[in-house]
């Protein structure tokens, strides 16, 4: 398997790039998000990739960070994801805003992704919940309501809904925190 590439990066197009490494060119899909964060083209970079082997077609999923390339494996063992939806949604979503949908249970968020509507986010939350489970202290950012602040924030709410459903708030389970929030937010 191919894991990591890291090589000058010779083209670049809006579904990957193309990496020289010793004289081959590498063709590289990748999501938006981690294509937009890489150098200019010229420049050293190191991908972290998936070589996903079909019976008519080999290909190469990039990802910027390791974690990105553990939640796209994650996506294609699910029911009904391939590699382009896998792509489509980090590229929509990113890991941890997509582990906050999961685990929120958020199907609303997930529908924001092209080709997934209501069964199809719906089933993606019962194929993911335990694969993208969350670490033991919640979203993946600091504790308590810094935490569901930076969730929301990552769902693409303003500061002003963020305030509003955060307030009076208190604990420290911060999926029991996050859920509420998301639960005051979804019934305005």
């Amino acid at each position: 398997m191919i894991g990591r590439v890291r090589g000058e990066l010779v083209a670049r197009t809006a579904e990957g790039v193309t990496v020289d490494v010793g004289g081959v060119g590498y063709e590289i899909a990748m999501p938006t998000r981690d294509l937009v964060a890489l150098p200019n083209v010229g420049e050293e970079v190191v991908i972290h990739t998936h070589l996903h082997v079909r019976e008519d077609q080999m290909a190469l999923f990039g990802f910027a960070e390791e974690d990105g390339r553990t939640v796209f494996r994650h996506l294609i063992a699910a029911s009904g994801v391939g590699p382009k939806l896998a792509l489509a949604i980090l590229g929509t979503l990113g890991p941890d805003r997509l582990r906050a949908a999961v685990a929120a249970e958020d199907v609303d968020t997930l529908t924001t992704v092209p080709g997934i509507g209501m069964r199809g986010a719906q089933k993606l939350v019962l194929d993911l919940r335990a694969r993208l489970a969350l670490p033991a202290g919640g979203i993946p950012t600091t504790g308590g309501l810094g935490a569901v602040r930076s969730a929301l924030e990552g769902l693409g709410y303003g500061s002003a809904e963020i305030r509003e459903a955060v307030d009076g708030l208190q604990g420290d389970d911060v999926e029991v925190l996050l859920r509420t929030a998301l639960q005051r937010l979804g019934r305005r």
